[in-house]
């Protein structure tokens, strides 16, 4: 069956649409439950739990992102084949978002008030890459999923050594996006160099130390 024509109307009410998903609310609930439910829960120290909170936040304003550059990018791809694996690749993400979202009210945080700012600024530059070429859009998925790893990584370092719960959500986090990557360079994606791929570690560094925080 043939996919039905969006107008510009319908494609602008149905990103709104996600927008308000990810950004107001609850997260969308996942296909797959949480890797930390079989994980019991251990006493934290007040300074533990918020740093935990926080190295949270900074993951679930991470897949905010990756959910607006995925929805930017299926927007304008040119290869129908392409515009699926985005959509795919955003379906997987929703988990992530859900599961960052329930650690972090375990841990009675919060999201970060920036998100909106992290959304509107994914969506262009995933929108933008997509205009320009599947190609280059596809490349621009794998340097961000090698990014999203590093934080990851880092992140599982930094946790309480004792923080179970998070450490199994990252741990899963971890490697989805490396499927990710590899499978935006298998579909024929554009390896970036390495200073490119510098100056988005740059980027990225500016919103993980603001998102901490805020």
């Amino acid at each position: 069956m043939q996919k039905p024509t969006l107008s510009v109307l319908d494609q602008f009410l149905v990103q709104a649409d996600q927008a308000l998903r990810t950004l107001a609310g609850s997260a969308p609930i996942p296909a797959r439950r949480s890797p930390a439910e079989q994980t019991d829960e251990t006493d934290l120290s007040e300074q533990e739990r918020r740093h935990a909170a926080g190295l949270m936040r900074v993951n679930h304003a991470g897949e905010v992102c990756a959910q607006a550059l995925y929805q930017g990018q299926a927007l304008t791809a040119k290869l129908p084949e392409v515009e699926q694996q985005m959509a795919e690749a955003a379906a997987e993400e929703i988990d992530h978002l859900a599961w960052c979202e329930e650690r972090i009210n375990q841990l009675d945080g919060r999201t970060s008030l920036l998100n909106p700012v992290w959304y509107a600024a994914s969506f262009g530059i995933g929108a933008v890459a997509g205009l320009v070429s599947d190609k280059l859009s596809l490349g621009f998925v794998a340097a961000t999923e090698d990014q999203v790893c590093q934080h990851l990584q880092q992140h599982l370092d930094k946790l309480p050594e004792n923080d179970h719960k998070s450490r199994a959500i990252i741990e899963q986090m971890l490697s989805d996006e490396k499927h990710h990557a590899e499978a935006a360079l298998d579909a024929g994606g554009y390896p970036f160099p390495q200073p490119v791929k510098k100056l988005m570690t740059l980027v990225s560094g500016a919103m993980t130390a603001s998102s901490y925080r805020l």
